[in-house]
């Protein structure tokens, strides 16, 4: 899965991280400040700041010293698409959290705007709403290209990435071809680890760097928040309330959703099978007979109503969550919007921001079932590497049945 993409994967991760590691400190201890303000830039200026443009250089020389390195140490015939794709992706995924930072700083003007004509407080004409609008528009516009382009990217990264990995089962077919499903894995399972992968990499990534950029902004506005309710005042309140939230709402569903990997694991299995039957009916006529095929057919019968209970029991208690996370933020400000302590402008800031972070500490809850689905591919494949080192395959593909509800 990963040696036929990446040079060295256990090695390679490692030092990708420490090297990250590396390069964040040194950016937030000293580098961030030799070159132009922190203050917030409204509009799409904000991009091309001399503190962002040092960004971009600040990255690409920390990306080339390290791509130059594991090219010399450890070449890899996917080496440009494994090292030099992955980090443009992170680029990539960085911009798109700095859009959202752009946007925030946007909500305080806009809004306070919005607020100032409803209540009379000041003249606001026409043209100073449209001109505001004007700046989220070139925001939107910057945002959209870069999706776009980024979108077009990872398509090609991720085909990459499942050609690697297509080369490598082939090369060993021989002793794979034996294995349950061993066509599905190769022709089916290599795409969708490949894009999993990518996309939960991304997910998680973007996560992180949404913590590092909205952080500091809600601790700022913390400080217009005097009380929580039954709790009362605390320092961070906004923090540890988010902290906190997203603590119990992952814990929770990965809890009632622990047996969800297993079951969809024995759907790829039989629907392989009964996939498999079918295909060799087409060419012998003694395979796949009608009471074969139902035999089969019942088996996926069975495994999908188990997968749908257990889906169901997963999808009370996510739905319910998710419902509550929408008012969760408000009923935390309720005593300060009484206390007439915000305007909406903050209030707004402080909602995007609030949701921001709270989103990044949910990832799991957010890409639970997506998880599933990874976790049920990756134990396939690992049969896979288990066949081609001569090692014992995993203990999931001895087992007949699925634990379950």
């Amino acid at each position: 899965m990963f040696v036929s993409f990446f040079p060295r994967p256990k090695i390679f991760f490692i030092s990708a991280t420490l090297w990250a590691a590396l390069a964040m400190t040194l950016w937030y201890s000293y580098a961030s400040e030799l070159y132009g303000s922190s203050e917030p830039v409204v509009g799409v200026a904000t991009f091309w700041s001399v503190r962002s443009l040092w960004f971009d250089l600040y990255f690409a020389i920390f990306v080339g010293l390290f791509a130059a390195f594991w090219m010399w140490f450890a070449p890899h015939p996917w080496a440009i698409w494994s090292i030099l794709g992955s980090a443009l992706i992170l680029f990539a995924t960085y911009f798109q959290v700095q859009v959202s930072v752009a946007v925030n700083v946007w909500y305080g003007p806009f809004y306070d705007l919005i607020q100032a004509a409803v209540s009379k407080s000041r003249p606001v004409t026409v043209e100073e709403i449209y001109g505001v609008m004007a700046t989220f528009a070139g925001i939107a516009l910057v945002a959209v290209v870069v999706a776009v382009m980024t979108r077009f990217f990872v398509s090609h990264y991720i085909f990459r990435w499942r050609t690697a990995m297509n080369d490598f089962y082939v090369a060993n077919w021989p002793q794979l071809r034996t294995i349950e499903g061993a066509s599905q894995r190769v022709q089916e399972d290599t795409m969708r680890f490949a894009s999993i992968t990518e996309q939960l990499g991304v997910n998680f990534i973007s996560a992180i760097l949404t913590l590092i950029a909205f952080l500091p902004v809600l601790l700022r506005l913390s400080s217009y928040v005097s009380e929580l309710p039954l709790v009362g005042a605390i320092p961070y309140p906004l923090v540890i309330a988010a902290i906190v939230w997203s603590i119990f709402g992952t814990g929770a569903l990965a809890l009632i959703g622990i047996k969800l990997p297993g079951i969809e694991f024995f759907n790829q299995r039989v629907e392989a099978a009964y996939r498999k039957e079918l295909v060799l009916g087409e060419d012998n006529v003694e395979r796949a007979d009608p009471a074969t095929l139902a035999e089969l057919f019942r088996h996926i019968r069975k495994n999908y109503f188990r997968l749908y209970l257990n889906f169901l029991y997963f999808n009370v208690g996510r739905y319910v969550y998710l419902q509550t996370d929408v008012v969760f933020p408000y009923i935390l400000l309720a005593p300060t919007i009484v206390a007439g302590k915000l305007t909406l402008g903050l209030l707004q800031q402080i909602l995007n921001a609030f949701t921001q972070v709270r989103n990044a500490f949910q990832i799991l809850i957010n890409s639970w079932t997506t998880i599933v689905d990874l976790i049920s591919i990756y134990q396939r494949l690992r049969g896979f590497e288990a066949m081609i080192a001569g090692a014992p395959l995993p203990e999931i593909e001895h087992v007949k049945e699925p634990a379950g509800i």
